[in-house]
């Protein structure tokens, strides 16, 4: 399999495995997204969860700034082949989140919602991890608009797309409901250990 390692700085013995496979190393974090990037007032942004959920909610900046902090040290993987190691994030457990939203049965999927009608999907299985959170640092400053701001989800072990930029709602569903970069033929499920770029379909 073809390394890419030689293209970014150099890097120890103990960081190249914590590279996929197909990945360099990056000290930089680059900008990738489609369109532009929204402007945000947070006087009127929100943020709601619905769909199969027992308790729909709809959270106003402050009152999502309240809820229970977490912090995260990663690494984050994108499909276009950089992985930049020891990341730090801060935001908001995911769990807290399913926590209160009360899934129903019937909830196995999620479809993130985000501005200028993006959308990224994930299996609940992924979504309930430990390392996933929706994130308003990195690095131990706001992110800034180019990555997101004000809020992000950051899911680690897919390639960084899922990582929905600029995020306003999670919708809770029975079945899948392919993204905006899966319905222009990136792979559903973006494991960036199995080289899971494209979808061969």
């Amino acid at each position: 399999m073809t390394s890419f390692l030689g293209r970014g700085p150099r890097v120890s013995e103990e960081q190249k495995k914590r590279i996929p496979p197909g990945q360099y190393f990056t000290e930089k974090w680059p900008v990738l997204h489609y369109g532009s990037v929204p402007r945000v007032d947070l006087k009127t942004w929100d943020f709601k969860v619905w769909g199969e959920v027992e308790n729909p909610s709809e959270f106003s900046w402050a009152e999502f700034k309240a809820l229970p902090r977490k912090s995260l040290h990663t690494d984050i993987h994108c499909v276009t082949r950089w992985s930049r190691l020891d990341m730090d994030f801060e935001g908001v457990a995911i769990q807290t989140i399913l926590e209160r939203a009360g899934l129903k049965q019937s909830a196995r999927f999620v479809v993130v919602h985000a501005e200028q009608g993006y959308t990224a999907n994930l299996p609940l299985s992924v979504l309930d991890d430990d390392d996933v959170i929706l994130a308003d640092m990195a690095d131990g400053v706001p992110l800034s608009p180019d990555h997101g701001y004000p809020l992000r989800l950051v899911v680690p072990k897919r390639y960084f797309w899922k990582s929905a930029k600029w995020v306003r709602g999670l919708q809770f569903v029975p079945a899948d409901r392919p993204g905006f970069w899966e319905r222009y033929g990136y792979h559903n499920d973006a494991d960036p250990w199995k080289e899971e770029r494209f979808s061969e379909g």
